[in-house]
């Protein structure tokens, strides 16, 4: 009897009681980049792209191989944002967010322009995935330190009035007592 309730479950199309959805197949576009010819990382990158694509079950729509310095115009990774932008790729899938992103600024205007066209990011070796719920949480913090990066930089310093509480400045005779105003 047990073993035969076993077996049923096992074969149900439901999980927690919900009908279970298809998963989508997503095409993934390939991004490995080394900034000098002498660096020799571009197979072992994309031979380790095409293996998590794999696992993933993702097919391989389009896969780009750059050598350049990072402050130089990506003229392949360009290509591969037109692919994102005709939606020809569900996903970008990247070695490392320094193979990436010039600068953070640049990092955090290109995953904002992929989340906006409905394409998901994924880093390899940061296990950054932003086609998970998780993946964007993160990808939220990292927007938030950004904006506090150059907040910083641009010498505003905290503010006086700010909605977070560990920004928040006391004043009068408790102010500066070592613990937070929260």
């Amino acid at each position: 009897m047990a073993a035969k309730q076993a077996s049923e479950k096992a074969q149900s199309q439901r999980v927690f009681g919900q009908a279970r959805k298809p998963t989508k197949m997503f095409r993934a576009g390939l991004y490995a980049r080394v900034s000098t010819n002498d660096q020799q990382t571009i197979p072992l990158q994309i031979r380790a792209l095409r293996e998590y694509a794999a696992r993933r079950g993702w097919a391989i729509a389009l896969q780009v191989k750059e050598v350049g310095s990072g402050a130089s115009l990506r003229q392949l990774r360009e290509r591969l944002l037109e692919a994102a932008r005709r939606r020809e790729i569900d996903v970008v899938l990247v070695w490392r967010l320094d193979r990436w992103g010039r600068s953070v600024a640049d990092l955090l205007a290109t995953l904002q322009e992929l989340d906006h066209l409905g394409v998901g990011f994924v880093s390899l070796t940061e296990a950054l995935d932003l086609t998970t719920p998780a993946g964007r949480a993160m990808a939220a913090l990292l927007a938030v330190f950004c904006r506090v990066r150059k907040r910083d930089s641009a010498g505003a310093g905290p503010r006086r009035f700010s909605s977070c509480p560990a920004e928040r400045h006391q004043t009068g005779s408790t102010a500066n007592r070592g613990t937070p105003s929260w």
